[in-house]
C-alpha cells in the first residue's frame, strides 16, 4: 500500500523485524525499509566486542544513512554493565556527541562506580553503610605497612571479611575471607580488578533491593515523568554462602527472589525512603537499583551499593520490582526513554561558554 509516496503497513502490523547473522546487511536493509515506510529504526544490536576477532558486530554506524545523509539518533539505552558501561566512559562519549541516553550522567556514573566515594557521600549525609576500610595498591609496596594494615583490620572487624574492588561490577574480584590466608588471597584477587579495594565487616544480613527511577537534579515539581520514585523492595535469598559472580550468572538456582521482601509495611517504607535519599545524594538520574543489608541480629539497615545500570531482562530484579508496583516492562522502557530525553533537553539548554 502507498500513501503520499511512502509505503504503508497493513493496519494489523506496526513494525518490521529484521533478523539475521552478523555482517549480512541487516542495517542497510532496515534503514531502507524505514525510509520506504516513513518509520523509525529501533536497533537492538548486542554491540558485542570480540577481543582479537574483527567480525564487524556493532561497527555499522556509517550505514545509518539515507542517500548519504545520516539518520539522527533520538536516544540510546546503554544496557552495559561494569567498566566502560557504568563508569562514565560511554556516558561521556554520548555527551560529546550530543546524544540523549538512559541512565546517570557522566559525573554520577563515575562517582557511583567508585564504591568508596559512594560510601563517603552517603556517610556525609548520615546514611548508614557497612563498616569498611579502603586499601590502595601502594600498600603492597611495603610488607611491614601491609601486615600492619591487615592486622588492624582483622582486629577491628574480625572474621569473616568481605573483599571487593572499589570499581568493578557483577561481583568480579569479590570474595569472602574466613581467615588470614583467605584474606591475603582475596586481597590479591581484588587488586587484579582495581587499584583500590574495600575490606568490609561481615554482617549476618538479609539482602534487600529497591528499584528507583527519576531525574534527581532536574525534575520540576509538576513532572510525573522525571520525579524520583522508589518501587516495591524485593529480597535476594542466596542458596550460596556468598552471592558471587557464579551464583548470579552461572547457577540457575543461585538465589531465590522474593517480591515484596518479607518485611513489615513500616520497614518496606523505610527502605524506599532511604533508597530515594541515597539516589538523590549521588545526583542519580534515569534508573538505579539500590542494595541494602538488614542485620538479622539487630534489624539495623545498611546501604550496600547502588547499581546505575542493573540487570534488565524481563526476569531481572529491577523490572520485576517495578512491575510489582504496577509499572510493567513496556511502560518502564517508555518512562526511561522519556526521562532521558527530558534530561538531555535540560542539559542542552545550559551555557557552556561565554
Amino acid at each position: 500500500m502507498e500513501k503520499s509516496g511512502k509505503l504503508v503497513l497493513p493496519a494489523e502490523y506496526n513494525c518490521i523485524c529484521v533478523l539475521g547473522p552478523t555482517a549480512v546487511g541487516k542495517t542497510p536493509l532496515a534503514v531502507a525499509l524505514a525510509n520506504a515506510f516513513d518509520g523509525e529504526v529501533i536497533s537492538v544490536d548486542s554491540r558485542q566486542v570480540y577481543k582479537y576477532l574483527d567480525i564487524g558486530s556493532g561497527k555499522d554506524l556509517c550505514e545509518y544513512a539515507v542517500n548519504g545523509k545520516p539518520i539522527p539518533t533520538d536516544v540510546v539505552f546503554p544496557a552495559l554493565h561494569g567498566t566502560y558501561g557504568e563508569d562514565g566512559t560511554i556516558q561521556g562519549l554520548f555527551d560529546m556527541a550530543n546524544i540523549a541516553y538512559v541512565g546517570c550522567t557522566t559525573t554520577s556514573s563515575a562517582l557511583t562506580m567508585d564504591k568508596k566515594k559512594t560510601k563517603m557521600v552517603w556517610q556525609s549525609l548520615g546514611l548508614p553503610v557497612v563498616p569498611y576500610v579502603c586499601m590502595k595498591r601502594s600498600t603492597l609496596l611495603d610488607s611491614i605497612v601491609y601486615d600492619e594494615f591487615v592486622k588492624e583490620t582483622v582486629k577491628e572487624f574480625g572474621f569473616p571479611l568481605f573483599v571487593k574492588p572499589c570499581s568493578a561490577g557483577s561481583s568480579n574480584g569479590a570474595a569472602k575471607a574466613n581467615n588470614e590466608k583467605e584474606l591475603n588471597f582475596a586481597i590479591m584477587e581484588a587488586f587484579l580488578w582495581d587499584d583500590k579495594i574495600l575490606i568490609e565487616k561481615s554482617i549476618n544480613a538479609r539482602e534487600i533491593e529497591c528499584s528507583v527511577t527519576g531525574n534527581s537534579v532536574t525534575f520540576p515539581a509538576d513532572s510525573d515523568v522525571e520525579q524520583v520514585t522508589a518501587y516495591i523492595p524485593g529480597e535476594i535469598i542466596p542458596t550460596h554462602t556468598f552471592y558471587s559472580y557464579e551464583a548470579k550468572y552461572q547457577d540457575d538456582n543461585g538465589a531465590q527472589l522474593q517480591i515484596p521482601a518479607m518485611l513489615s509495611e513500616n520497614d518496606l517504607e523505610k527502605i524506599r525512603r532511604v533508597a530515594v535519599a541515597a539516589y538523590k545524594a549521588l545526583d542519580a538520574s534515569g534508573l538505579s537499583r539500590v542494595d541494602f543489608f538488614i542485620d538479622k541480629d539487630t534489624n539495623a539497615v545498611y546501604l550496600n551499593e547502588i547499581n546505575t545500570m542493573p540487570g534488565f531482562t524481563p526476569i531481572s530484579m529491577f523490572p520485576k520490582m517495578c512491575d510489582a508496583a504496577g509499572l510493567d516492562f513496556e511502560n518502564l522502557i517508555e518512562l526511561l526513554l522519556d526521562q532521558a530525553i527530558a534530561l538531555h533537553n535540560t542539559k542542552s539548554a545550559l551555557s557552556t561558554s561565554r
